[in-house]
């Protein structure tokens, strides 16, 4: 039995629902007489909205149109592209959670790396025409071919697989190293994954040396296969470096230092990347790509990438259909938008409402000063957008049109979604809305950007107190994926349905939350930070409890957090907290003194501690290890997350995770908070089944 039908047999029923991409062959006469090229089309029968990806079945087929070609002594060349606007992105992940053994893990990668090697190894030239998204074992298939052309207009390349525990498994740590050099693979198959999953697009994919020539959208094919007949013909030259001659070690040495730093071992996968990496520089294709294998299999039997996986199917499936959501039909038309308050977080939101609404956004404050800061702020971030080129100079006028400001609410008299975003500090909230109440239509939605006050308490001498809407962002506004949509005693369905509608204009994820204290990202993370605190305060040196938790890999230190949204903002919050759970949130008298001292937060502007605040957290006798302070940050945290469940807060355990995940970047490598609560034994009892963000029990 051939490895073809070995592995047929083995993973054919797997994944029986896989979409096919199939590789459609036709041929095409190349320009000037340069002979006869075997194009294929890989596509799976639907529009861009469903990439084109490889299961074991879309594998088979590219190895049979393959074999036909191989076949052939007619053809000078083959090409392969992809359907309109997709080239290809990757494998399918469905099928990758359903694999059970370390056998069929190895099968997977054994298969691809047979079938894509073969586009460089039929004895004629292969181009690859990327002309559309290449991301995994998409760019990889590119990888594979002899050359290379890429449009302008392709808007994502990337080998993001570290992202979610795994590596590129189907050539690319080999590959690609050797076409673009060390330093620019590890930018692509470990920084940019790193980094909220960062993508190139197709310029700078030409830059980094990924494609051999980039051509416009426009006549993108036409001319890679005017392109191609030149190169048969000795009329186009392609060189390129030999990247093996370098400081290969150094830079991967370099490379895994900065992962130190970032991830301090908590995910494997950038590690068994480097190791890669490190090994191309000298490996014949058969031992790198069967080290490739290895890895694969390693990772694909590992509780790291199920819980990469589970966190990936919140955020592109559960967060599009948020939990309790009503009816979309419900929601209200939103033609004017009005936000209360002229302050940067204001302003961020009117630069997104006009960004993305497209309609007209009225800011109000109590003097001229503060909301000619506000416009001017909005404003100069058009004129950036504009010198990046993002917006051209006609947008750039319209938006800055749809931005103004008022001294007066009475601009607000035909809005439909008024939000404020002053102090917080439930009396001038209730002020705010009294007053918007008195002039907006009797449908117009309000909304508070409130960070832990109580929605019911808020609309209680509102007259229409089921317009009222919790509408949560998280800083920066423009980049934070989530919003907390939060639902008062009164709220109606049709403000809901609003809310989210809106949420969905500005292109967030919202999820939908119950009126609790502090909603849900701000209530774990000040659990979080007051228990490190009162750790401090008991005796423990600040950076042993600063460093307690790193070995999670999370995004930043508590107190580095701290310094982010403030000590005054912490503080405030846990007041908030302490007022409705004082068994379980407290409010450190030497955070007080912090605060009260004016300064920042513990680090000083060149990042090292500020002995100076460091000293208002000395006295304690009780000091813990690190250890200690970790035990008691998961467990308290696993307590908080068990009674938010049990008070309702939001559906399900997966909605937690969603709001930690993109609310706070808790990263995905641990599938959110439950997850990695559930395998270091912190949960006491599971909050998901095993499967759901693990290995099949």
């Amino acid at each position: 039995m051939s490895d073809i039908e070995t592995w047929r047999a083995l993973l054919s029923d797997r994944n029986a629902d896989e979409v096919v991409t199939k590789a459609l062959v036709r041929d095409v006469e190349l320009p000037g007489g340069a002979g006869t090229m075997a194009l294929i089309t890989l596509d799976n029968g639907f529009d861009h909205t469903k990439p084109n990806t490889f299961g074991p079945h879309g594998l088979f087929a590219l190895n049979g149109a393959l074999s036909e070609i191989a076949a052939r002594t007619d053809l000078v060349a083959v090409g392969v592209t992809g359907k309109p606007f997709i080239f290809g992105v990757g494998a399918d992940l469905k099928g990758a959670a359903q694999v059970t053994s370390r056998e069929e893990a190895l099968a997977i990668g054994a298969l691809g790396h047979h079938v894509f090697r073969r586009l460089g190894e039929l004895g004629i030239p292969s181009f690859a025409f990327v002309n559309g998204a290449a991301m995994g074992g998409g760019l990889e298939i590119a990888l594979h071919c002899t050359y290379r052309t890429i449009s302008s207009g392709v808007p994502a390349v990337a080998l993001p697989e570290c992202f979610l525990g795994l590596v590129p498994g189907w050539g690319g740590t080999q590959l690609l190293p050797r076409l673009v050099g060390p330093a620019n693979a590890i930018k692509l198959i470990i920084e940019n994954p790193l980094s909220q999953n960062r993508m190139v697009k197709g310029a700078q994919a030409y830059e980094l040396g990924v494609a051999d020539a980039l051509f416009e959208p426009a006549d993108f094919l036409e001319e890679s296969l005017r392109w191609a007949a030149r190169v048969l013909q000795g009329a186009e030259q392609v060189s390129r470096p030999d990247h093996t001659a370098g400081d290969w070690d150094k830079t991967v040495a370099d490379a895994r230092f900065l992962v130190d730093l970032k991830l301090h071992g908590a995910s494997s996968a950038p590690y068994r990347a480097l190791d890669l990496i490190a090994l191309a520089r000298t490996a014949s294709r058969d031992e790198g790509f069967a080290a490739e294998d290895e890895a694969l299999a390693d990772l694909l039997m590992s509780d790291e990438l199920r819980a990469g996986l589970y966190a990936f199917d919140l955020v592109q499936r559960r967060a599009k259909r948020p939990a309790g959501a009503p009816d979309k039909a419900l929601a209200r038309k939103v033609t004017k938008v009005g936000v209360v308050g002229a302050g940067l977080m204001a302003s961020q939101m009117a630069l997104l409402f006009a960004r993305r609404l497209e309609v007209p956004v009225v800011l109000t404050d109590l003097d001229q000063a503060r909301l000619d800061k506000g416009v001017g702020y909005v404003h100069a971030e058009v004129d950036k957008l504009l010198t990046k080129g993002r917006i051209s100079g006609d947008q750039a006028n319209r938006l800055k049109a749809l931005v103004t400001g008022s001294l007066t609410k009475d601009a607000f008299a035909d809005a439909d979604f008024v939000i404020e975003a002053v102090f917080e500090d439930l009396a001038v909230k209730k002020q705010v809305f009294a007053e918007v109440e008195a002039v907006v239509p009797a449908e117009c939605v309000l909304a508070t950007n409130t960070s832990s006050l109580s929605l019911t308490e808020m609309g209680a001498d509102l007259k229409h107190p089921e317009r009222l809407v919790g509408f949560h962002f998280f800083n920066p506004v423009a980049v934070m994926p989530l919003l907390e949509i939060i639902r008062g005693a009164a709220t109606d369905d049709a403000t809901l349905a609003t809310a989210f509608a809106v949420g969905r204009s500005l292109k967030k994820s919202s999820v939908l939350v119950k009126d609790a204290p502090a909603f849900v990202v701000n209530r774990l993370l000040t659990r979080f930070m007051g228990e490190v605190i009162t750790a401090v305060d008991e005796g423990t040196p600040l950076e042993t409890a600063e460093h307690a938790l790193d070995g999670l890999g999370l995004p930043m230190t508590p107190f580095a957090l701290l310094q982010l949204v403030g000590p005054a903002v912490g503080m405030h919050v846990a007041g908030t907290l302490h007022e409705a759970f004082p068994d379980r949130f407290g409010v450190s008298a030497n955070l007080a003194k912090l605060v009260a001292s004016g300064k920042p937060g513990v680090y000083g502007a060149d990042f090292s501690l500020d002995p100076e605040a460091v000293a208002f957290f000395a006295g304690g006798d009780r000091p813990s290890t690190a250890e200690q302070v970790r035990e008691r940050v998961l467990g308290a945290l696993s307590e908080e997350i068990r009674l938010m469940l049990e008070e309702g807060v939001v559906a399900a355990p997966q909605d937690i995770d969603l709001c930690m995940i993109l609310g706070a970047g808790w990263p995905f490598h641990l599938g959110g908070i439950t997850p990695y609560l559930d395998r270091s034994g912190h949960s006491q009892s599971r909050f998901l089944p095993p499967g759901v963000a693990s290995l099949p029990a």
